[in-house]
Formats: structure tokens, C-alpha cells, sequence
């Protein structure tokens, strides 16, 4: 029979999950799509992704596909998958595409938000890291100008990490206000492991005046974890968009 690739957009609330990649015993964001994807083909459905996010992250515009034999119109796999779905996970696109699209080898750059509030909160408290100090958004913001372009994150990743290579290409990073929030805006050939989270750990000490902005180049060329900043929580940090 036939195999058609299937492209899908995902948005899901990380709260609930220990992360995307399906693990024995915990819940996943991989491990509920697939589950409801092989009931409604009545097939066993692998998914690749174009970004593994942890435990606590959330995502508006993760990419996914997988392959089917299966000629259920789109327009039922997208009602039919939510249908299956819980409600922390929604399909919001579905299409066919090329056999030799790949969500991940495809793609050319992945974009992330990270999200900080200045005071306590009860609603959205689980997408935004509350933050007590004072923190200058100026000063954050020039630090931004020695991520861009190849630099090497070792100073950015978590220590225990197993990578052939810390490499990466930013194509962009910065910080806004938005309304009562600050946000940081990220997007890059690729990611290591905690890299945005300990990249706005590193930027809160900046902001609160402990490091200069130009620390931030110091950091990135002395390529040890131990010289960056905390890492910040999960929580705050969402899968925007993939660039194909």
C-alpha cells in the first residue's frame, strides 16, 4: 500500500508531562499522540519531532510527523486525533507533505520564548518563572549581542550532557516587554541540552547587576557550565515555531 507522510502541528501544556520522548511509566507528550494516533489508524504510529522539550516546557508550534499507510482524509485525522487526544495536547494543523520531509533533519531553525513575571501571580503561573529582583531589561538586552552567530554553548549546557558537539547557530536573540511580563526571544540552527534556561539564568544575574552585560562573551569562550548562571525553571520556556 500506498505511504503517505504526514506533517502535524502541535501546541501542549508541559505542566502535566515528563517532557516529549516516550519513557516507560511516566506520561509524554510522544506517548499519549502516538497512543491516540495508532487508535484512530488502527496501526502501530512512530512520531519524530523537530524539538525533544523536558519536563515542564511547553510548546505553541511543535513539529511533528510520521508515516501511514492509511488513507483517512486529513480533515479526520485532525478531528479524529483531537478527539483521541487529552485536552493539554491539541493538533492545530495537519498535512500531507513529501516523503523525504523530515520534522527534524528538515528543519532550519527552531524559535523559543521564555516568559518572566515580576509579580506573583495565580493565573498563568505555570507558564512564567516569577522573578523578585529587580532586573534591568537594558542591560539583558546588550548582552544579547554575543550569542549571534556560531558560538560554542558548553558554558550553556547541562555538564552531564553526551553531545559529539556544543556548536550553534543564533540567528536571533532578545528581550521585550509585554505588558507586565519580560520575554526573551530565541531562535537557532539547534539547542543544547538546557541551553535557553540556563542562557536566562546566566541573563537575570546581568539584569540584577552581579555581571556586567560583556561577562556574557567572558562565559561563552571559557566553556565551562560552572562559570554560567543558574538554570532557570521549565515552566517559562515554550516551543514557538520551526523553520523549514
Amino acid at each position: 500500500m500506498t505511504e503517505r507522510n504526514i506533517k502535524l502541528v502541535l501546541e501542549y501544556d508541559g505542566t502535566d508531562f515528563c517532557g516529549w520522548q516516550i519513557q516507560p511509566q511516566v506520561r509524554t507528550v510522544q506517548g499519549v499522540l502516538e497512543a491516540a494516533l495508532t487508535g484512530l489508524l488502527q496501526h502501530f504510529v512512530r512520531v519524530t519531532v523537530a524539538g525533544r522539550t523536558d519536563t515542564g516546557v511547553h510548546a505553541m508550534g511543535q513539529v511533528a510527523n510520521f508515516v501511514t499507510t492509511s488513507h483517512l482524509p486529513i480533515s479526520t485525522l485532525l478531528r479524529g486525533g483531537n478527539a483521541l487526544l487529552p485536552r493539554d495536547v491539541r493538533i492545530v494543523d495537519c498535512e500531507q507533505v513529501a516523503t523525504k520531509f523530515h520534522s527534524r533533519f528538515s528543519a532550519k531553525a527552531r524559535s523559543y520564548q521564555y516568559r518572566i513575571c515580576q509579580y506573583p501571580r495565580a493565573v498563568g503561573r505555570q507558564y512564567a518563572w516569577h522573578v523578585y529582583h529587580h532586573v534591568s531589561i537594558e542591560s539583558m538586552q546588550e548582552a544579547c549581542f554575543f550569542l549571534l552567530g556560531e558560538n560554542d554553548f558548553t558554558s550553556f549546557c547541562q555538564a552531564t550532557s553526551q553531545l559529539d558537539h556544543h556548536r550553534c547557530f543564533v540567528h536571533s536573540a532578545n528581550w521585550r516587554k509585554d505588558e507586565k511580563d519580560l520575554i526573551f526571544e530565541i531562535t537557532a540552527n539547534r539547542f543544547v541540552h538546557n541551553m535557553i534556561r540556563i542562557l536566562v539564568g546566566t541573563f537575570i544575574e546581568i539584569g540584577r547587576g552581579k555581571w556586567s552585560p560583556q561577562e556574557m562573551q567572558s562565559i561563552l569562550q571559557g566553556m565551562d557550565r560552572r562559570l554560567a548562571g543558574p538554570t532557570a525553571p521549565a515552566k517559562g520556556l515554550t516551543f514557538m515555531q520551526v523553520t523549514y
